[in-house]
């Protein structure tokens, strides 16, 4: 079961942060935000295996952060959770989102969800590691388009 994010949560999403993200870790304080803040969606599962943050901007969706638990992989929680994120983005366009150009799991699991590279960030992470910017199309963007079309 996969639910919103609630103040509760946050000792055990600090911990699942450290293990997943070590010095690169949201804090306490910056995961309190993202659940609380405007624009966010924090949403984690029932036993805090995964979660997976967004923020809205207009007609962007910045896919922040998906986790799981190490002992949790490979059972196909990344891909609920990334399915629950598009759940009623119908006013978005697109979604976007970096990821280390060394993390090759994670670049073979959004090209397979239909994320193509449309930008690199040199230099972006803490290791000097390139970030690559990744968008998907969402259905929004259909309408977008067509209204841009006939203005």
């Amino acid at each position: 079961m996969i639910r919103p994010a609630t103040l509760a949560d946050l000792p055990a999403l600090v911990e699942l942060e450290q293990e997943l993200f070590g010095p690169d870790a949201w804090s306490e304080a910056l995961l309190r935000q993202e659940i609380e803040g405007p624009g966010r969606r924090f949403v984690v599962t029932d036993d805090l295996s995964g979660y997976a943050v967004t923020m809205s901007a207009g007609d962007i969706i910045d896919l922040l952060r998906i986790g799981v638990r190490p002992d949790a992989r490979r059972r196909g929680l990344a891909s609920r959770l990334l399915d629950e994120m598009l759940v009623g983005t119908d006013d978005a366009s697109r979604m976007l989102l970096e990821v280390s150009v060394a993390n090759a799991e994670a670049l073979g699991f959004y090209v397979a969800r239909q994320f193509s590279v449309i930008d690199v960030r040199p230099h972006y992470y803490r290791d000097g590691s390139e970030a690559l910017v990744m968008c998907r199309w969402l259905p929004g963007a259909a309408r977008t388009r067509t209204a841009t079309a006939n203005d």
